[in-house]
């Protein structure tokens, strides 16, 4: 029998790069359906491919081009395609290139005053072909995060590198989802302020447009929808309007949390507004990125949405007179859903497959499915799989959180007798994200080794309704790091791990819970914390406008509540850290600068406590190229094996990493 830890497995490293790709944005036009994919294996670099009817799947930027933007940092929203054209934002200069046919991407927008100075996201082409109504995020050079201009404009969808923006919505700190009626007479779009994030409130307009000599402008602008959580005295409901899309017939269809779930409502001139869809399920999700797509109108008025609940998506289609029905499909996680006549297209994956682009026929006599961008073929039985089990459990304050456990699983290996597994808790980021049940090679890389895995979703993610994710406002490094205490303790009462070997670890904010277990509590026994946040107050500062005013509503408004920010930094409580730790950090990171990583490095060598620091230089926030996805999964990998001292799996090339003091 082998222990728990060295279980030799071919889930390697290598395999988890190999030929991966993130599949999102899919679009429908036309004959054609398109999808960007994000491939690892090419620098991390997104490529946008294009499927015309029965056809191959076509890859179709060239060279070295790479449609993702930088608005927001977080992007999203970097593409779209009409007729035989596709606009795109290219990574490395941020400008905006169209590309035609079967030619090479020619520039719509000049070279900015400074260097990536001018980002664009989430365009939408006008019915006659014209006009590009998008999103643009303007850096003066020099520019710090209070000088950051966000403003819905207007480009000429032909011009040739000299396009000038006509600013169509400007004031609103952040904008998003402009888009055009189908007769292109009237424009919406979303807005909100600081100190809210669009999770908290948000505001949906529709202008009427008014084509002039020197373009559309916009008259009579309307609120339909939404208000700020946090008004002018700091307090308010709240509620998040996302993705409106206009039907054939002119009305504006929504997502809107007033209910405490977000789900479908509707908008016409005379009517106003109507709820469509009520479920205590999630249709939407929060905004981090542009682009998110969770519902489509089909031909002839209905509606395919997918819904979240118990952490688990499923697919509906609700009909004219609002009946839901579900669709038998097997995919747990639904994402970029859009629609082709009565078809409708989304990225769907499962506990025991990677996403796959499927295209399902709601014709009404009969649901026909058609993958057309399978999952990789992995090689593998899927016998290898840990398949997840959810859970709730009782924390803090009589309340109840949530997670996907996945035991350790290895159909060639009998695990030893009288030993109970390590764990690793997984924090995912945000904090307002969500652990979704779906095959991530990643953690069978963890499962098929001996180690149980938790992914927690702690109170603040989303999936369980407006409420559990209001729970963690003000509780910031408080209720999130109860709740991963308590996922760790309860599965060890219940003897389905080793209470000795508890591990965290987490990227970014899931960084901030895993450094301030580590400070604040003595449940795990080691932890990794990837691009995580020590200083919150030097967070407050330094970060990019989009999150400048974030924790305003997760620790309190900064300077005021200076005191809680120190209280709740791990770099202010480095007296606490006694257990092994290794840090993982971008070298190019602008939302979690590597000062934050350095800063806890240092602190932690000067007391002798086990460290190891792994930078990366190339990468921002997380990381996209396969030789650094592998050395980090390696590198995490040697750090447990010295801390639990079990030896790595034999035959496999993982480099030792060195843990300062141990």
């Amino acid at each position: 029998m082998t222990s728990y830890g060295s279980w030799p497995t071919p889930i390697t490293s290598e395999l988890v790069v190999r030929a991966a790709a993130s599949l999102s944005g899919v679009a429908v036009d036309g004959a054609s359906v398109w999808w960007s994919e994000l491939r690892p294996q090419e620098g991390g670099r997104t490529q946008l491919v294009q499927k015309s009817g029965d056809g191959p799947a076509v890859d179709r930027l060239p060279g070295d081009y790479n449609a993702r933007t930088a608005v927001h940092e977080y992007g999203g929203g970097a593409w779209w395609a009409r007729g035989r054209s596709v606009w795109f934002a290219n990574w490395a200069d941020q400008r905006l290139y169209r590309l035609t046919g079967n030619g090479m991407p020619l520039p719509v927008t000049p070279e900015p005053a400074a260097a990536r100075g001018d980002r664009w996201a989430d365009g939408d082409v006008d019915p006659s072909g014209r006009w590009i109504a998008v999103v643009h995020e303007h850096h003066p050079p020099g520019a710090g995060p209070a000088d950051v201009v966000n403003e819905v404009v207007v480009l000429d969808a032909e011009a040739a590198g000299s396009a000038e923006p006509g600013v169509l919505v400007a004031g609103p700190d952040f904008v998003s989802n402009p888009r055009w009626s189908p007769d292109g007479t009237r424009l919406c779009w979303v807005q909100w302020n600081h100190p809210d994030m669009p999770w908290d409130g948000t505001e949906l307009y529709v202008a009427t447009v008014a084509i002039g000599d020197d373009g559309p402008r916009l008259t009579a602008p309307a609120l339909v929808a939404g208000r700020p959580h946090r008004a002018g005295d700091g307090t308010g409901d709240g509620e998040s309007v996302t993705q409106p899309v206009w039907a054939a017939d002119g009305s504006l269809w929504f997502l809107s949390d007033r209910t405490g779930w977000s789900n479908l409502c509707r908008w016409s001139p005379d009517a106003g507004v109507a709820a469509r869809v009520q479920l205590d399920a999630e249709i939407g999700e929060p905004q981090w990125i542009f682009g998110q797509s969770r519902y489509a109108i089909l031909d002839g008025g209905r509606v395919a949405f997918a819904a979240r609940r118990d952490g688990v998506d499923r697919l509906y289609v609700a009909g004219l007179a609002g009946e839901v029905e579900q669709i038998d499909v097997p995919y747990t996680a639904i994402s970029s859903v859009t629609a082709g006549g009565n078809d409708v297209v989304f990225v769907g994956a499962s506990a025991t497959s990677e996403p796959a682009v499927v295209r399902l026929s709601l014709a009404p006599e009969v649901a026909r499915a058609r993958v057309l961008r399978p999952p990789r073929d992995l090689g593998l039985d899927t016998s290898w799989f840990s398949l997840p089990e959810a859970i709730e459990f009782p924390t803090t304050g009589d309340a109840t959180a949530h997670g996907l456990f996945y035991p350790p699983t290895n159909p060639g290996v009998e695990a030893p007798v009288g030993e109970l597994p390590p764990l690793l808790v997984l924090i995912h980021g945000g904090p307002t994200g969500a652990a979704r049940p779906m095959l991530q090679v990643a953690v069978q890389y963890w499962t098929s080794r001996g180690f149980a895995v938790v992914d927690v979703n702690y109170r603040g993610s989303t999936g369980y309704g407006r409420d559990y994710m209001r729970q963690l406002d003000g509780a910031w490094g408080v209720a999130d790091v109860d709740d991963c205490v308590a996922a760790a303790s309860w599965l060890a009462e219940q003897r389905r791990v080793d209470a000795a070997r508890l591990a965290i670890r987490g990227g970014s904010a899931g960084g901030f819970t895993t450094l301030a277990a580590l400070a604040f509590r003595d449940v795990f026994a080691a932890g990794a914390s990837h691009y995580g946040v020590a200083d919150l107050e030097a967070l407050a500062i330094e970060t990019h406008k989009f999150e400048s005013r974030y924790l305003d509503g997760l620790v309190g408004p900064y300077p005021e509540a200076r005191d809680t920010y120190v209280a709740r930094s791990p770099i202010h409580h480095v007296d606490g850290f006694d257990r092994p730790l290794i840090v993982l950090q971008g070298l190019e990171d602008e939302v979690v600068p590597p000062n934050q990583a350095e800063m806890i490095v240092e602190a932690l060598r000067a007391k002798g406590v086990p460290v190891a620091y792994v930078p990366f230089a190339g990468e921002q926030h997380g990381f996209r190229q396969a030789a650094n996805i592998r050395r980090a999964l390696d590198a995490e990998m040697s750090f447990y094996a010295q801390v639990f001292d079990f030896p790595v799996p034999p035959d496999e090339a993982i480099e030792p990493i060195e843990v300062e003091n141990l």
